[in-house]
């Protein structure tokens, strides 16, 4: 008999949002390859019907939720589990700590549960004292109720294990490589700077605004992104396009291709990500050999050892590394062949759903090792 896999906490498959959204569309044909009925739990309109990367093998379940910055995850997270306590799955992947008030009720339910962590929400600026406040606690429940635990970086894990004493699985986000791709019309092969983020502040988003002023008078900009609620940054990226010929603003992209195409040929793709731990973007930016200018964190240390330059999150440095290096085409080649190199030994999709499949077998064979311990004629025998 197959066994079953909920995955609850994103906006459901196939879906383009964000690193869980990717990390889903990736890993759920492996585990209906692998033998798994998988369900996705989402939001209505995040996905298209006729969508030609959808696997029909796949489930999707559509449920209610509030759309707003600081409850979509909570109301749309609850529905979901709501829903699953229901058709009872084996396991659940559950994608954020901020669904760790649900995991009692899944485990009353006798559905073993596996959490991504995610990065450490409480330090993201972007969220006020009460947001911090509820992701906290979503992480103590976590750390009470969840059977296993997923963290994407090795940094988050010691913080898991200093401030919860948790341990769990380490498995990372992955990235591909890219056939060649045309180049968007207008710019030139290593010729222009790309940023490619959500805007927020701890993304080095306004930082980086400031510096495409002085970038711009050399090369030109694309940023890729928004906050996906509008806002202060949003604006100010648009009025930056405005102002500048030299500065593009393309909004949030779904297309894949076209958003691997903008990475292949850039000349500098800056990574400002400071709250978190293995980036989506940085892996994929990585695998398609971009050169890359990183805000200096540990965590973006860790996922890029010595393949890129690094920056502190001022605008002067940041506008200093990034034309240094695209003034550089020896050096943009140099790093290019590194980090490509690093992301195809440590960064990619099949090890990263390899590992997520494995994780998701040990919590089925420790439930069915379980019930049988429990059953009459085994107790009978004893």
């Amino acid at each position: 008999m197959a066994s079953s896999v909920a995955i609850i906490g994103t906006r459901g498959y196939p879906s383009y949002y964000g690193g869980f959204e990717t990390a889903v569309r990736k890993l759920s044909p492996y585990l209906a390859d692998d033998g798994w009925d998988v369900t996705v739990y989402g939001r209505k309109g995040a996905t298209k019907s006729d969508d030609p990367e959808r696997d029909e093998r796949i489930r999707t379940v559509v449920t209610g939720g509030v759309e707003s910055k600081s409850l979509s995850t909570l109301s749309y997270g609850l529905t979901a589990s709501l829903h699953a306590l229901r058709d009872k799955p084996d396991v659940a992947l559950v994608m954020n700590v901020a669904n760790g008030y649900f995991l009692p009720l899944l485990k009353l339910r006798g559905i073993r549960t596996i959490v991504n962590v995610d990065g450490i929400e409480w330090d993201r600026a972007k969220w006020g004292r009460l947001a911090k406040f509820i992701f906290r606690m979503g992480a103590r429940f976590t750390a009470m109720f969840a059977d296993d635990l997923v963290f994407d970086s090795r940094e988050i894990e010691r913080r898991w294990n200093d401030e919860f004493g948790r341990d769990g699985v380490f498995i990372p986000y992955g990235g591909e490589p890219a056939p060649d791709l045309p180049i968007e019309s207008g710019l030139a092969h290593r010729g222009y700077v790309l940023v490619v983020a959500r805007f927020v502040p701890e993304n080095t988003i306004p930082e980086f605004l400031r510096a495409a002023e002085r970038i711009s008078e050399s090369y030109p900009v694309v940023i890729v992104g928004s906050s996906g609620y509008g806002g202060e940054l949003d604006e100010q990226a648009h009025s930056l396009a405005r102002r500048h010929d030299n500065v593009r603003a393309l909004g949030h992209i779904s297309d894949d291709a076209r958003l691997l195409a903008l990475w292949q040929h850039a000349g500098v793709y800056f990574h400002g990500h400071s709250v978190g731990g293995t980036n989506p973007t940085l892996v994929q930016a990585m695998a398609t050999g971009t050169p890359i200018v990183a805000r200096d964190t540990v965590y973006n240390r860790e996922v890029l050892g010595d393949t890129a330059l690094f920056s502190e999150p001022d605008e002067q440095a940041i506008a200093d590394a990034v034309i240094r290096l695209m003034s550089d085409p020896h050096e943009q080649s140099r790093l290019s062949a590194l980090s490509s190199a690093r992301a195809a030994e440590r960064y990619t999709w099949p090890l990263v759903c390899r590992a997520y499949a494995a994780a998701l077998r040990r919590l089925t064979l420790t439930t069915r090792r379980a019930s049988r311990r429990e059953t009459p004629s085994e107790q009978e025998a004893l």
